[in-house]
This record gives structure tokens, C-alpha cells and sequence, in this order.
């Protein structure tokens, strides 16, 4: 399954164990971190880390893919194609309030592939959830950052008894002929507009 595996970082909540924190440089695939800013060079994208908020690991954010990629192709009996993602900068403030981002190289085909792909990937991790025994709410808007375009994905994951679970937000764009992703994992207002900040105040050259 080409094309995908950008928004597979937020599939299933995972506890992150905690770690004590080294170069975050060296967490990372693409980009760099210096104090407390991350820059992608390939998407000229800057963000700032939050205070107080740790640089996620790289054997972290490959344990949740891992998860996410096994309950995926098991809903839909397709191997997932990985080799061309790249982890950018994830940070945390604990297991529940987490925000990712990923990139893949995303060469359109055909005039507007890259929307189609992008809607049909949002309804494939809706029916994850559901086949998984998660109750989901979920909806869908759009934002500008800095000048750039973003889909906006929303998901509200419940547990049987109805008790809000996790919510998720997830950002994505074509930029630069990249499938951009970002995600934001909270369970809790205050954290979802730290990222949100951190997010929205991010630049784009």
C-alpha cells in the first residue's frame, strides 16, 4: 500500500515509556533541532518545541508504527509499503498528548490524486478503529498556516462504555511534491492548544 503510511503514526494509542533525553538529532530523519526549533529543510518548515515538552525516540515512534501497521493490514489484508517515510519532529508531554509529523515523497499521477488518496486513507483508519472495537466520531475541515493549505482529519476515540478515550487531529498537505503529516494525540484542551499553537505559529518558506 503506497501512500500511507504518513498518517499511520496516529492509528492506536500507544503508552510511550519514558526515556531519558539525548541529541534530538538523532531522533530524526530529515531536518534539524536547534534549542527548541525544528527545521525541515526539504519542506521548508519551521517549528518551535514546546517548553517542558520532550523530543519523542525514534525506537518510541517505530514501536506505535509498528502497532498501527499490524492493526491496518490486518482490517485490510494489504502490506503497507514504509521505505520511503520519514520521521520529522514528535514531541510529548506523556503517553496521552503527543504531537507527530511524518513526510513521504508523493509524485501526483494525475491532477488532484494526491486529494483522492488523501480522503480515501481518512476513511481506512476510521474503519481500523471501528473493526478494532473503537467507537469513533470524526469530522473534517480545512486550515491555512502560514499560508499553506491543510486538510484537517478529527477523530474522537471512545472506549465501550462511551468514556473519551483520545481525541486526534490530523493535518496533512501536498507541499513541494511531499505528503506531509501532522498529528496532534490529546486527551485534554489545555495540551491540544499547546500544539495547536505550536502548530499554527509554525512558518513556511
Amino acid at each position: 500500500m503506497k501512500y500511507f503510511f504518513t498518517l499511520l503514526i496516529g492509528v492506536l494509542p500507544l503508552a510511550f515509556n519514558s526515556c531519558t533525553q539525548t541529541d534530538p538529532n538523532k531522533e530524526i530523519d530529515e531536518g534539524i533541532v536547534e534549542e527548541n526549533t525544528y527545521t525541515s529543510q526539504e519542506l521548508g518548515w519551521t517549528i518551535n518545541i514546546p517548553d517542558k515538552w520532550e523530543v519523542v525516540s525514534r525506537d518510541e515512534l517505530q514501536e506505535k508504527m509498528s502497532m498501527g501497521e499490524e492493526a491496518i493490514e490486518e482490517t485490510y489484508e494489504e502490506d503497507i509499503d514504509a521505505s520511503t517515510v520519514k520521521n520529522l519532529i514528535s514531541f510529548k508531554k506523556d503517553q496521552f498528548n503527543i504531537f507527530t509529523s511524518t513526510s513521504q515523497p508523493f509524485d501526483e499521477e494525475y491532477p488532484n490524486q494526491w486529494n483522492e488518496v488523501n480522503t480515501e486513507i481518512r476513511g481506512m483508519l476510521y474503519h481500523t478503529y471501528v473493526s478494532k472495537g473503537i467507537k469513533v466520531d470524526s469530522s473534517s475541515s480545512e486550515t491555512v498556516i502560514d499560508g499553506q493549505k491543510f486538510y484537517v482529519s478529527s477523530f474522537a476515540l471512545y472506549s465501550p462504555k462511551g468514556e473519551l478515550i483520545l481525541n486526534q487531529d490530523m493535518y496533512s498537505c501536498l507541499r513541494n511534491d511531499i505528503d506531509f503529516a501532522a498529528t496532534l494525540n490529546y486527551n485534554n484542551p489545555v495540551d491540544k492548544e499547546i500544539m495547536e499553537k505550536a502548530l499554527k505559529g509554525s512558518k513556511f518558506q
